[in-house]
């Protein structure tokens, strides 16, 4: 059993959890995620690790309630227990000295996975910026954190209630356009979003890291459900993942499969219920 540490609401649908889970906060690195189940008799969902202490030997997810699992975890307190916290799984995100300046960019709950990531790359001497984005202001999560170590903090909202009106990647073709120079571009959020980036760096040649979160069943290559192309190869991003190269990614398929089971996901939920 793993407890919980400490909860809180980012916004009206976004929680943050800090987990005691010594054997994870030990190994795990930026990019990597974690098999959770919160009951025994549950299913197991994979949540990315937006955070790590591994003198506390606590490691943080962010989630947005959406389904039955979510809204069991929503249902948690500090000092609650989950049942399995399995991890670290997946492999962690390349990060290297040699690169002089990143630019991240998160949509929404993307912004959980890419903190830890652009975090690293300061630490390894790069000069860091930041686009993050949200449907409004409530939307956009980790601002303060960013900035805590970013050059720059941009902001796009499609209502125009924090930073400037539109897309991340209007932030994104602007900067480009005024002649900044990035070594890479890191991408983490909806699939339409990190499409929509790499058809802006792609014909630039800029390199451009991805976060793909297909259908996840187990987390550790046997299933099968979370197969992408990447390079015209089949890939799993359970095992090859979850960052890959998006220059490379068949973003089309991705976004066909993850609306293969939408007419059953609309079904009333009974789950727990004995319905």
């Amino acid at each position: 059993m793993y407890t919980i540490i400490n909860k809180y609401k980012l916004n009206d649908t976004v929680e943050l959890m800090v987990v005691h889970a010594p054997f994870v906060a030990r190994k795990c690195e930026p990019g990597q995620f974690v098999m959770v189940r919160v009951e025994e008799g549950g299913e197991r969902i994979p949540l990315t690790i937006a955070d790590y202490d591994r003198q506390n030997q606590t490691v943080t997810i962010i989630y947005q309630v959406v389904g039955y699992t979510t809204g069991r975890l929503a249902a948690k307190s500090a000092g609650d227990t989950i049942t399995d916290f399995a991890g670290p799984l997946g492999q962690p995100a390349d990060i290297h000295p040699g690169k002089q300046r990143i630019i991240g960019i998160g949509g929404g709950v993307g912004a959980a996975p890419l903190y830890p990531q652009l975090r690293k790359w300061k630490e390894a001497g790069a000069s860091v910026d930041v686009i993050l984005g949200g449907r409004s202001k409530e939307f956009i999560i980790l601002e303060k954190e960013f900035s805590a170590f970013c050059d720059h903090v941009y902001m796009a909202t499609n209502d125009g209630s924090a930073g400037v009106q539109g897309f991340v990647t209007d932030i994104l073709a602007g900067l480009l356009s005024a002649e900044n120079r990035y070594d890479e571009v890191i991408a983490i959020g909806p699939l339409p979003m990190m499409k929509a980036v790499v058809g802006i760096t792609k014909p630039q040649g800029i390199p451009t890291g991805v976060s793909l979160n297909p259908i996840m069943i187990d987390g550790t290559g046997m299933c099968g459900g979370c197969r992408v192309t990447v390079g015209g190869e089949t890939k799993f991003a359970c095992v090859d993942g979850p960052d890959f190269d998006g220059l490379l990614v068949d973003f089309d398929e991705c976004i066909r499969r993850q609306g293969m089971y939408k007419e059953l996901e609309a079904h009333a939920c009974r789950i727990g219920t004995g319905v």
